[in-house]
């Protein structure tokens, strides 16, 4: 008496299929308005096909060439390759410049989130004026990221997706390190490791957190 044969799967995909499947992904990320996941680009592609290893072929593929294909917070996109940059810069004053104060609490936010504004101004020694935050949230940099579960439930900030595309990082650890910063003078070195991705379980946020009415336009960042 003869066993039964195991099912068998589909073939694994020949040469000219991973190409056609590496082009088809090629084509999405070029086409794209914003960076897509991998959960994303697997859904135009048939069942079943594994989307990493045709994103690491792409990876290598460009690299070296006039753009590059680079993570931003979990999703893929391209980009002008760093040393090409230049190319695509206007010799043009921009109308906004951030304030030493924004940049001050964009660093903050950034290496101690989420963090409240009363952290931001017992880090920073000075107040915090509501224009200079509504500064970070109007650039898409920082958004609210929940009400922490103390006394008055303060509302914390965080970066986003958008603040990590503008600095071309993959994620927040990738930010230069304490002891980059003390060599570029940046910062004192007897200061203290920052903390980076602080995990805590916060409140969701409230109706109108999200929108963060900025106070009168006459108060300044």
């Amino acid at each position: 008496m003869f066993e039964e044969d195991e099912p068998k799967g589909p073939p694994p995909p020949d040469e000219a299929d991973l190409l056609h499947y590496t082009r088809m992904i090629e084509a999405l990320l070029f086409a794209a308005a914003e960076p897509l996941d991998e959960a994303t680009l697997a859904l135009r592609l048939p069942p079943g096909v594994a989307v990493r290893p045709l994103i690491d072929g792409l990876i290598d593929f460009y690299r070296g060439r006039g753009v590059n294909l680079i993570e931003v917070g979990g999703r893929w996109t391209f980009r002008t390759a760093p040393d090409l940059a230049f190319l695509l810069r206007r010799d043009t004053e921009e109308t906004r410049r951030l304030s030493r104060a924004a940049i001050e609490t964009l660093a903050i936010v950034a290496y101690h989130q989420p963090v409240t504004r009363s952290e931001v101004e017992a880090i920073r020694g000075v107040a915090v004026s509501r224009g200079t935050l509504d500064v970070l949230l109007e650039t898409g940099w920082v958004k609210p990221a929940g009400r922490r579960k103390t006394p008055g439930k303060p509302l914390t900030f965080k970066t986003t997706d958008v603040f990590l595309d503008h600095f071309s990082l993959a994620q927040i650890g990738d930010l230069p390190g304490i002891e980059d910063l003390k060599a570029a003078g940046l910062v004192d070195p007897r200061q203290a490791l920052p903390v980076i991705g602080r995990d805590e379980d916060l409140e969701p946020l409230e109706e109108g957190d999200q929108g963060y009415e900025p106070l009168d336009a006459g108060e300044g960042p």
